[in-house]
């Protein structure tokens, strides 16, 4: 038994977070899904605090009293929730965090709505954490197949989209495009300009690009994005010692992250069984070819190209995509807050 709140009962109801673009995003989803809130308060940086966003002004979070609130969404960055995340938990308030500050914590559960929502049942410290947008894409996908054979290694490669590092994200790859096009422009007319512009935020230029080091080095030559993958996979699972190789890749793609996915798992599982379980598993669509443009503003992912991996035994190859801002981030976190209340 997972419910917290009483069946049907209007919560008051707080965003850290509220002027970025998870956090609007949530915003835009809890009306979307008429989430029963008594009462709703919004919080940001100082900078942003004054500023009104659909009636409600914004306050700022660094020193805000969070008595009074049932429930607060986190998408303010693993300092900010760090930091504030236990004070509003010990304020009374149940806090959903999107960011990576408490995933790795053993006391603080790591959900995803349609695959683990059971261990919602114990919240010593108040606190459900939101896995990163790339593991999030998979886990609908991976959970029933796992059910149904026991996953045993994974090898990943990600395509993932501007909009996951933010709205910086974003501006720099539309800022890039444009220059790319100014400099071609240019050189048709006769210019000798040259097309490649500064790298911003990511070690190479991301316009026309990919970016296969996608931000930290951690662990063994593997990127932070990467071992996420890896350590959040294994906690959603519940596979404590799953083998999990990712390679994570930025793309120049405004929304959409995309997974291309090699299983071995320890019981035979046809392509055609496969497909059968993902066509009746829950935040899951069928395509023929998922692609970020179609998944796009959409709540499920898509999963297509199923298709024996010969290179093992009892392998899968697949390819999914979701929509990263959404499914990946903003929505979980409102189904999570969806099964609280039953």
């Amino acid at each position: 038994m997972v419910q917290r709140f009483a069946p049907g009962q209007k919560l008051n109801l707080g965003i850290v977070g509220a002027t970025g673009v998870v956090g609007s995003t949530m915003l835009a989803i809890l009306k979307e899904r008429n989430f029963p809130i008594a009462s709703l308060r919004l919080f940001a940086s100082a900078r942003s605090a004054g500023k009104v966003v659909d009636g409600v002004t914004i306050e700022d979070a660094a020193s805000a009293d969070f008595s009074g609130l049932d429930l607060v969404l986190f998408s303010a960055g693993g300092s900010t929730s760090k930091a504030l995340a236990p004070k509003v938990a010990a304020a009374g308030a149940v806090v959903i965090d999107n960011s990576s500050a408490w995933r790795s914590d053993p006391r603080v559960p790591l959900v995803v709505a349609e695959v683990n929502p059971h261990a919602l049942a114990d919240l010593p410290l108040g606190i459900v954490a939101n896995p990163n947008c790339t593991t999030m894409a998979a886990m609908p996908v991976l959970g029933p197949l796992h059910a149904e054979a026991g996953l045993k290694r994974l090898v990943v490669s990600t395509y993932q989209a501007v909009s996951g590092g933010g709205l910086e994200g974003i501006d720099v790859l539309a800022r890039q495009i444009d220059h790319v096009g100014n400099r071609a422009r240019a050189l048709a007319e006769g210019g000798h300009q040259d097309l490649l512009p500064a790298a911003e935020k990511w070690a190479v230029p991301i316009a026309h690009n990919v970016v296969p080091l996608n931000y930290v080095l951690g662990e063994d030559g593997y990127t932070e994005e990467e071992l996420k993958l890896r350590d959040e996979s294994r906690k959603i699972l519940e596979i404590p010692g799953l083998p999990v190789s990712g390679t994570c890749v930025r793309v120049p793609v405004f929304t959409g992250h995309s997974l291309s996915i090699n299983a071995e798992f320890e019981r035979p599982i046809s392509a055609a069984r496969a497909l059968e379980l993902l066509g009746q598993a829950p935040g899951v669509v069928l395509a023929e070819v998922p692609n970020p443009l179609e998944a796009t503003g959409q709540d499920p992912v898509f999963v297509g190209r199923v298709r024996p991996d010969t290179s093992v035994d009892n392998g899968l190859a697949l390819f999914v995509v979701g929509d990263n801002l959404r499914k990946g981030a903003a929505l979980n976190a409102v189904q999570i807050a969806e099964a609280l209340i039953g």
